[in-house]
């Protein structure tokens, strides 16, 4: 993707140019010079100054951002991250798995060596070898658009049996968008719970507060009197809570406990 926005930097503000003016001419519309100077926009101080710049820079560098859009990218993707979407592309299966590459898929599995063992290695390249002249000689693969169809169709087929270490590296391409994502979530919690009045909290309670405040629906469905009740019977718990309203079923339950 990186690439792709480098080459349209270094190329694209031509094409555009020459189609812009094409549509100007072809409709009669005047071209602008872009030689010509212009004065500075959005900048109020400059303005009354009477500073000016050329149509071409205003156009070329404050319009045609694609620098910013680079610049961000590579803020938001490290060279390992945009390695790993790279490789987990390659098993795509769209257009009859044309983006299929076998060297760029055993880099994936070198980026997740815990889950490959040094045997798995050895012979994961012919198995995907193996796999990709199998799956695009398939009819029930011809319509698989996405990555989990795919896993469901060799589930459904039995290839996840056949193919058990491609099958293992389209299901780490699977997590790994969930896994981020949870990341990510984490991430800005804790710039919620963890604030500068809760500096000096420790890490257990920390995560335990996360939890809570990440899985709230989950937690939303669970009545408060559990709550209450559950550290009412805690032995290390630091305070004594108000009395509660035991049920009937708890009482017995309670009672058998202490006896």
């Amino acid at each position: 993707m990186k690439s792709q926005l480098q080459d349209f930097r270094e190329e694209g503000w031509q094409i555009i140019l020459d189609e812009v003016n094409n549509f100007c001419e072809l409709n009669m519309i005047p071209v602008i010079d872009m030689e010509d100077s212009i004065a500075i926009r959005g900048n109020a101080r400059r303005s009354r100054k009477g500073q000016t710049i050329t149509n071409f820079h205003h156009y070329r560098v404050e319009i045609f951002v694609v620098d910013l859009i680079i610049q961000e990218m590579n803020n938001r993707f490290s060279e390992v991250s945009t390695e790993l979407l790279s490789c987990i592309a390659c098993l795509d299966p769209k257009s009859s798995f044309s983006q299929f590459n076998v060297q760029k898929l055993l880099r994936l599995a070198d980026l997740y060596p815990e889950d490959f063992s040094s045997n798995d290695y050895v012979y994961l390249e012919s198995q995907l070898r193996n796999y990709i002249y199998n799956v695009q000689r398939d009819p029930q693969f011809s319509e698989v658009g996405d990555l989990g169809s795919l896993a469901q169709q060799m589930v459904k087929t039995g290839k996840n049996t056949i193919f058990p270490l491609v099958y293992r590296l389209i299901q780490l391409a699977l997590v790994l968008p969930v896994a981020t994502a949870s990341v990510e979530r984490v991430f800005s919690a804790m710039n919620i719970v963890k604030t500068d009045l809760r500096n000096k909290m420790g890490d257990e309670w920390m995560n335990d507060c996360l939890v809570v405040y990440i899985e709230k629906d989950i937690f939303a469905t669970i009545e408060n009197e559990q709550i209450l009740q559950r550290f009412q019977l805690m032995k290390t718990r630091r305070m004594q809570l108000p009395p509660l309203r035991y049920s009937s079923a708890t009482t017995t339950n309670t009672s058998s406990v202490n006896q």
